[in-house]
């Protein structure tokens, strides 16, 4: 057992988990002669829907009076939001407006704002009359200085209908389209915006003919959206999601089920990521519809200033599955710590934990199991599901485990093709969850497919055990993240970032790794707004930035006495003070690092790393 798997942290024994109501690891793998590796479940594929359209009319009639979709009114105020029978309704009346519009499968609704309940209807719209919804992330209108991602968006998919939540907040990206194409449709859920058509005047559409015609003619083939990926190797690719990939996904996830869902059970969901990605998009809206679950919207987010708000919907929303990416638990534990009623309130019906985006530091994973175990006497599952825009859902760690760091075993009718590239095993897929290609870019279509169909994702992984797959796959990296010393000797970024950020814990929120071709690591870290706030209140000299300098010099000098090579040790750091830029493709609004895109942007100050008289501001260690 290595230090990963709990190893090492007390001889007392620990609880067992709370049970995970899902299958055990059961694998078919086959090795090439080449070195390939071919990874495939052994479990079958469970139930499905026919298309998303279809799931939400099933679910409108066995539970029309069941909370569907909820947000808070505003000023925090109660949850208002949809019946399942009420976003039925809704969803009917925006379909047959967008077919009066004489919208069809070649057309698309450019969906500029992020998450409410006025969205979920919109898109639920276009799914039910086959016209394609493209949700775009809304720091592409209300962030960016040139709106040239927006720009980029509506080039690739050319929409005939853009709606935004509110006009007048989105107002300036509205004229940027109109500077596009004057004949542009605006719809807001406030009726705010020059010329633009309120959303509950389109909600009122008096239903006809075309609507139940067009219903019918849906088939799993047909394109339900248009998701854009996060533009870290150049602008963002519009990504066609047929209803066959979004409900392959479900019959994956249906397929690991170890027991049948209670038709007692209301599952509670709350949900901060943004629609305009997969994660919550895809994979987290149509789960809880499968469940007939109650979905919760979150105007929190995992930054200061804002998680106050998804803690304060913490205290009377207590979900069932908790998924967010890896900050959002780090902050989640330093409340919960602190706050015993914010804990009865997390555990309180939660059965499992999930992760996503980026690799969960150990120190989180412990604090957040000690925080279960104080309260619930037991510890609780924390999985992870890993994909990507262009593939789903593709792997998830579906078992009780002490190891993070996983990206698990394929779902149910997905295969994993591992192939030698240099020293790691690069990442292919294939199966029903992922797309044929990219909208109108056959280049790029075809560069992101081998000579056998499987869709090459960039990333590496690693068997836990080549003895015995069933114990799952590691995440190993980018492989275009990865690089050489001058040594010869390879870095691989994708681990030893997440290892020096728990390192620095809770002072470091993340960090930017270089060195390539160089005599040693360099690091760039951004301190975390809680670390900085806890040094500014301690007694004694010096600001806090002068603080932290000080404590980072000990934490990564300890990080690099256990690091065993020139790999592992980091020779420089410095400690940024701007934040990541949206704009510049730092960071997406996720709050995942692009490392390629910030070593690009901060070339001086990596440059500053590596020159032979470094600048106060460089740390030596």
């Amino acid at each position: 057992m290595t230090p990963a798997d709990g190893a090492g942290r007390g001889a007392k024994a620990l609880p067992s988990f709370k049970p995970l109501p899902m299958k055990g690891p059961l694998v078919e793998v086959e090795r090439r002669a080449d070195g390939s590796v071919l990874i495939a479940s052994a479990h079958a594929p469970g139930d499905m829907p026919f298309t998303i359209a279809h799931l939400l009319a099933d679910k409108a009639k066995a539970h029309p009076d069941r909370p569907y979709i909820l947000q808070r009114a505003p000023g925090h105020g109660p949850w208002v939001g949809v019946t399942y029978g009420q976003a039925k309704r809704d969803a009917d009346g925006i379909g047959q407006w967008l077919l009066d519009q004489g919208l069809g499968a070649k057309d698309s609704v450019l969906i500029l704002s992020g998450n409410s309940v006025d969205h979920a209807l919109v898109m639920l719209g276009g799914y039910t009359a086959g016209v394609p919804v493209a949700p775009i992330s809304p720091a592409y209108s209300l962030i960016s200085a040139d709106h040239g991602k927006l720009k980029h968006a509506h080039a690739t998919i050319a929409p005939k209908v853009v709606f935004a939540q509110s006009g007048d907040l989105f107002a300036a990206a509205i004229a940027t389209l109109k500077g596009l194409d004057p004949d542009l449709v605006i719809v807001t859920g406030d009726g705010t915006g020059e010329g633009a058509i309120h959303l509950g005047d389109v909600k009122a559409t008096k239903l006809g003919a075309s609507l139940p015609a067009a219903f019918d003619a849906l088939t799993p083939a047909r394109v339900a959206k248009y998701l854009f990926t996060s533009g870290s190797t150049g602008m963002p690719k519009g990504v066609p999601q047929t209803h066959a990939m979004m409900c392959a996904l479900i019959a994956g996830q249906d397929g690991l089920r170890s027991e049948p869902q209670d038709p007692a059970e209301i599952a509670q969901a709350l949900e901060w990521m943004p629609w305009s990605h997969i994660s919550a998009g895809n994979i987290g809206f149509n789960a809880t519809m499968w469940a007939g679950g109650t979905l919760h919207l979150d105007e929190g987010k995992p930054i200061a200033g804002l998680f106050e708000t998804t803690i304060k919907n913490l205290y009377d929303v207590s979900p069932f599955v908790f998924g967010s990416a890896p900050i959002a638990f780090s902050m989640l534990a330093d409340a919960m710590e602190s706050d015993p009623v914010l804990r009865k309130s997390f555990f309180k019906n939660l059965r499992y934990m999930g992760y996503g985006g980026a690799t969960l530091s150990n120190d989180v994973y412990d604090r957040m199991q000690a925080l279960a175990i104080a309260e619930t006497g037991h510890r609780i599952a924390l999985t992870t599901m890993y994909g990507a825009t262009e593939t789903q859902g593709i792997t998830v760690v579906h078992w009780q485990t002490e190891r993070v760091g996983l990206v698990g075993l394929p779902l149910p009718g997905i295969t994993l093709k591992l192939v030698p590239n240099g020293t790691k095993m690069e990442v292919r897929v294939k199966g029903p969850t992922v797309t044929s290609g990219y909208h109108n870019d056959p280049g790029k279509t075809a560069e992101a497919f081998d000579e056998e169909g499987f869709y090459k994702l960039g990333d590496a992984a690693k068997f836990v055990d080549d003895a015995d797959p069933a114990k799952g796959l590691l995440f190993d990296g980018r492989v275009t993240e990865d690089f050489k010393l001058d040594s010869g000797t390879w870095v691989s970024v994708g681990t030893l970032r997440p290892d020096l950020v728990a390192a620095c814990s809770p002072y470091v929120h993340d960090a930017v790794i270089a060195g390539q071709d160089k005599p040693f690591i360099g690091a760039m870290v951004w301190p975390s707004m809680a670390g900085l706030q806890t040094l500014a209140a301690e007694p004694g000299p010096g600001t806090p930035l002068e603080k932290l300098a000080a404590l980072l010099k000990d934490k990564i000098r300890a990080f690099n006495a256990s690091a065993g090579g020139s790999s592992r040790r980091i020779g420089r750091v410095i400690i940024l003070t701007e934040p990541p830029s949206i704009d510049s493709g730092e960071i997406t609004d996720k709050g995942y690092v692009n490392q390629r895109a910030a070593l690009e942007r901060r070339a001086d100050l990596v440059a500053s790393l590596f020159t032979p008289d470094a600048s106060p501001s460089v740390m030596n260690l």
